[in-house]
């Protein structure tokens, strides 16, 4: 509730910029999504304690347009103003690199109401003409518009998940169903999906389909029949996701859970090994003939077939099927030790460092990295360099006071656009391990993200390099940098390179994890929390790893505590 509603707040800042409001009225409703995007208590507990107007930066207005929220789902000031503006001009925002302003601009002036108007300007050259403007600015827009197109009509891994897992909870409630799995490309763990695929083993389809499009949320139903039932949902921004479920005969479950799990070239794969041996293999078994050989189960269509088991992860063909491919070193989630990368009160994270420590610990972790921004960080309140000593004392602090784990003093240190770092040596030098990333300047050409990741890779205190790519899912294309100099670099200098395991960002990427790995590069499967609920995040980043064929021994946080101790001694400075 309470993203969503910070959300509404920074889409009311959105349209009154548009709309021509000055600055200072729309940056006040940009202060209250941060700060309700920070709040750690339950909104509506404090509604009911009638103390929101208390909140620090809430007055009495933005607190009566909060409870509306609460009460009603919707804020009238923001309905107003979406009335006042075409529909299509909001929808702009979306455009990577446009924001606001640019778009109030491209209104005024051009008449620009939508994508389709846009895209005529860019063509006939009017976009170019306007002041502030210019050739490699629209080229910029025009890379934006590409890139939103490409995405569109697929929905992040992160946000699909949590829909898979509540159906099949809603499944269970039905009936006392032994086989039912998440299929498709979300099994596999794809960072973004189309649909999502639901396979059930029960004699009774049609009763199950029906409860299953009686669901609550449901927008609209496709189908519903006797082994099949297709539904939306809705997901973000007015937009919805498909889901698919099917009834099998439990005979047929494993044949149909691989088939409805595995790519196209991975199902070609498997059928062609399966002719050769004049079988035939579809989604309701192998066959000799009219004969069933297999099916039941996944395991025993890869048996068959004379070849071995492939996780979920891997079902894409890339080389899944070589004979010397050991599947069971593939990283697994219990067996990372602890997480290296995390924010707290101290820059943008919602919790403290003692409340960090203790959740870690609950998830069975033996060490954990403070790791929070660096000065140039403003927006993210980075520590300038005498609040990073004295945040340094406070970790070493917590780490003597709190038992049961070992606490990690760090930063994630900024990589500035002049190749530089955000803090000097003597900081760096004092931390554990650091964190360096780019967080701003991406599309720099001089020095080129590519050279600044390097400088910041061969400083000799940097450990780990955060996100590599600066990606975010469907919201920022990844920086244009030479990925295979950036590995040979790391391989050189012994830095980690960081599976960051937040949804938006899967970073680096599976093929890109598969390249650092077979170039000898160390991984680190990290968070990158700013809350203890993102701590559980983990699972994100362990399954992106997985699609890189990655094991426990390339990963530097499934490391015992006195092995990483004396692996980070060896390895900085």
């Amino acid at each position: 509730m309470v993203k969503e509603l910070a959300g509404a707040f920074e889409r009311i800042a959105d349209l009154l910029e548009i709309s021509g409001s000055d600055a200072f009225r729309s940056n006040s409703y940009r202060r209250v999504s941060r700060i309700l995007k920070n709040l750690t208590d339950d909104i509506a507990a404090l509604k009911e304690a009638n103390v929101i107007a208390e909140i620090p930066g809430i007055g009495k207005s933005t607190a009566a347009k909060i409870e509306e929220y609460l009460d009603s789902g919707k804020i009238k000031m923001l309905e107003d103003l979406k009335k006042k503006l075409p529909s299509g001009l909001p929808e702009l925002l979306r455009i990577p690199g446009l924001g606001p302003k640019k778009i109030a601009l491209f209104y005024r002036q051009l008449d620009i109401k939508n994508l389709d108007d846009l895209e005529a300007a860019i063509e006939d050259g009017s976009l170019a003409k306007l002041d502030g403007m210019g050739a490699k600015s629209v080229q910029k827009i025009a890379d934006g518009i590409a890139f939103l197109k490409t995405s569109a009509g697929r929905t992040p891994f992160g946000l699909a998940l949590p829909i898979a897992e509540e159906l099949t909870a809603y499944l269970r409630e039905f009936d006392s169903i032994e086989q039912l799995e998440i299929a498709g490309s979300l099994r596999r763990g794809c960072e973004t999906i189309g649909d999502i695929d639901l396979l059930c083993a029960h004699e009774n389809g049609e009763k199950l389909v029906r409860h299953f499009v009686g669901h609550p949320s449901v927008t609209r139903v496709l189908a519903s029949g006797k082994t099949k039932g297709s539904i939306t949902l809705p997901i973000r921004d007015g937009r919805e996701i498909q889901v698919d479920l099917r009834v099998v005969p439990a005979e047929s479950f494993g044949a149909a859970l691989q088939y409805f799990t595995g790519s196209l070239d991975h199902n070609v794969h498997l059928r062609g090994l399966a002719q050769k041996k004049n079988l035939k293999l579809n989604e309701w078994g192998l066959f000799s003939g009219d004969e069933s050989i297999a099916g039941a189960d996944e395991s025993s269509i890869y048996d068959k077939l004379g070849v071995a088991y492939v996780p979920p992860e891997l079902r894409e063909d890339r080389g899944e099927f070589k004979p010397d491919l050991n599947v069971d070193e593939l990283i697994e989630i219990d067996d990372l030790r602890g997480d290296l990368h995390m924010h707290t009160t101290a820059s943008d994270g919602k919790h403290s460092i003692a409340e960090m420590a203790a959740s870690a610990k609950e998830l069975g972790y033996e060490y954990i990295a403070i790791s929070d921004h660096s000065q140039s960080s403003a927006i993210a309140n980075g520590l300038t360099v005498e609040r990073m000593w004295e945040h340094i004392e406070a970790i070493r602090d917590a780490d003597k006071n709190i038992d049961g784990i070992k606490i990690f003093a760090a930063c994630e240190c900024d990589i500035l656009a002049d190749a530089t770092l955000d803090y000097p040596d003597d900081v760096l030098s004092a931390c554990d391990l650091v964190v360096a990333s780019v967080h701003f300047a991406m599309t720099r050409k001089k020095p080129s993200p590519t050279k600044r990741t390097i400088a910041a890779i061969e400083n000799p205190y940097v450990t780990i390099i955060g996100h590599p790519t600066g990606r975010l899912i469907h919201k920022r294309p990844p920086m244009d940098i030479d990925i295979p100099a950036i590995i040979d670099a790391a391989s050189k200098n012994n830095t980690v390179l960081e599976v960051n395991s937040s949804w938006q960002r899967m970073d680096l990427k599976d093929s890109h994890v598969r390249m650092a790995v077979d170039a000898g590069v160390k991984i680190a499967i990290d968070t990158d929390a700013h809350s203890t609920d993102d701590l559980s995040r983990m699972h994100y980043g362990v399954r992106t790893a997985r699609r890189g064929f990655v094991r426990k021994q390339d990963v530097i946080n499934t490391l015992p505590l006195a092995k990483l101790k004396q692996w980070l001694e060896e390895t900085r400075g």
